[in-house]
């Protein structure tokens, strides 16, 4: 542990902030979650509106840096062609 005024403050704002990325990271992978259940249920429409909703949380999460901004990218491309590929 540190014993340093400074560096106690550092740990404690790095757990903070280590949490913080952590619910935002768990955000991520609910809203890729919601869009597969969505292509899961078949309808191509209601695929749709939960991807255009979901894909602004990908693109806000890797605007903060808790992502690559091209990881979201390619996250949002495969599953935009897989509700293309719906019949």
């Amino acid at each position: 542990m540190a014993n340093i005024a400074s560096a106690r403050k550092r740990a404690r704002q790095g757990e903070k902030r280590r949490q913080h990325n952590a619910a935002l990271r768990s955000e991520l992978r609910s809203a890729v979650r919601n869009i597969r259940k969505a292509i899961a249920a078949g309808d191509k429409k209601g695929a749709r509106t939960v991807y255009q909703r979901e894909a602004a949380v990908i693109d806000s999460i890797a605007d903060k840096n808790i992502i690559h901004k091209n990881a979201a990218a390619r996250h949002k491309s495969r599953l935009s062609a897989r509700i293309k590929a719906m019949a």
